[in-house]
């Protein structure tokens, strides 16, 4: 009985020792990014503003080498060397600010642009507007981040991938990151928006007014795919974003993590019968990121299901998916490895090729139990895939050697 009863009370201590009423609740903070489009000088004004500067020790921005930001003033002390940007906000209870100005246009070596300011609207990723930044703060410390945005005279609405709470006014709260910041697309001015509830999920499709974005067109299409995509990698993003423009915004897809970008001339399937705006999606749904030269990986996924969700949608007949598969085997004809820092087109294609393999090479030896949407969904688990991840995932499924992956185009 003695034991017992002290069993019992090493327990119940445990248990107190375990209990969240019992943990130190953390001091929440607001920090608020504020932007000001300036189309007349082609910027952005930015203030960041921290409630109480005593919260955090110190920020540090890495600014690049492309001279994008300027004009820096802040409370407490700053300074900046070899593209970083040191802000220690000081010991006040009292508010803290940094603020500065950023270049909007970004040109591409090709005369496009991937970020671009007009007198009528900003397209533009906030990645760029908040620079990447190491956060040391004080403990117990939660920052409650917000992004807000003051408008030019005659711009209508602004667009984000993050949930808004009030007029021009979002909330940030991404957990994979120690400092909450606004990534992903942006687009502000004069703009035109349709949005929907598909699954779990608010997406909408904006871009300016006049550039040629077919909104609707596009989601017509995902009504069709998103079923099969949640189906596929058990996961939905809380909100997307679909921003676009036309000419000269650069020719084709770019994802963030909830939101992406395409031109406005991209078809919604392809002549070779690919579809980039599906590819977009797929990124979007399974953020899966590569290492050690194996950025087949990422980019043959999305390739492949950019085929396969319109295929099980029902918007592809077997004839033109082998019509698909020869013009792939046909692009890829001289490629000799996966392998590479990055994928070109025949190299995805290639990859391609032995993903629709692989996926038959699982089916067949589980008798239809699992599929390559068990193998993407396990590198969906991983911070970055490398190609030795990826076959040991595929081998885990298999309970076996895999006789697709026995090849030369992996080493």
């Amino acid at each position: 009985m003695k034991l017992l009863g002290y069993l019992t009370l090493v327990l119940v201590t445990l248990g107190c020792l375990g209990s969240p009423a019992m943990a130190a609740k953390k001091h929440r903070v607001d920090l608020e990014y504020q932007v000001r489009f300036l189309p007349e000088t082609g910027q952005a004004a930015v203030k960041v503003v921290l409630e109480e500067s005593a919260a955090v020790v110190s920020l540090q921005f890495d600014l690049g080498s492309k001279g994008y930001y300027s004009d820096f003033k802040a409370s407490g002390t700053f300074s900046e060397e070899d593209g970083k940007l040191l802000w220690t906000p000081g010991d006040s209870k009292g508010k803290g600010s940094l603020s500065y100005l950023v270049k909007i246009d970004h040109p591409r070596d090709n005369g496009k642009f991937d970020a671009r300011i007009t007198p009528d609207w900003a397209l533009l990723r906030g990645d760029d507007l908040i620079p990447s930044a190491k956060l040391i703060q004080q403990d117990n410390i939660e920052l409650v981040s917000r992004l807000k945005f003051e408008l030019p005279s005659g711009w209508t609405s602004v667009e984000t991938g993050w949930p808004k709470v009030g007029k021009n006014l979002f909330r940030i709260d991404n957990p994979s990151r120690k400092l909450d910041r606004p990534t992903g697309w942006i687009v502000a001015g004069k703009i035109g928006s349709r949005r929907d509830q598909l699954g779990d999920a608010n997406v909408s499709v904006a871009a300016p007014i006049g550039e040629g974005m077919r909104r609707m067109d596009i989601l017509t299409m995902l009504t069709f795919v998103w079923p099969q995509a949640a189906h596929a990698f058990q996961r939905e993003p809380g909100k997307l974003l679909i921003v676009g423009a036309n000419d000269p915004m650069w020719r084709g897809g770019l994802s963030a993590p909830n939101s992406f970008f395409m031109h406005a001339d991209r078809p919604l399937v392809s002549e070779n019968g690919t579809s980039s705006l599906v590819h977009e999606l797929v990124h979007v749904f399974t953020r899966i990121r590569d290492t050690d030269n194996s950025d087949w990986i990422s980019e043959g996924i999305a390739e492949f299901y950019a085929i396969e969700l319109v295929r099980r949608a029902g918007g592809m007949s077997e004839y033109r998916y082998q019509i698909v598969r020869k013009k792939l085997q046909k692009w890829s004809k001289g490629v000799k490895t996966l392998r590479g820092p990055s994928s070109s087109g025949p190299v995805t294609a290639r990859a391609v090729l032995l993903l629709q393999e692989l996926d038959q090479e699982i089916r067949k030896k589980t008798d239809n139990q699992r599929s390559l949407d068990d193998v993407t969904r396990g590198l969906m688990r991983l911070e970055k895939a490398s190609t030795k991840d990826f076959i040991e995932i595929c081998e885990s499924i298999l309970g076996g050697k895999s006789a697709v992956l026995d090849t030369r185009l992996l080493r």
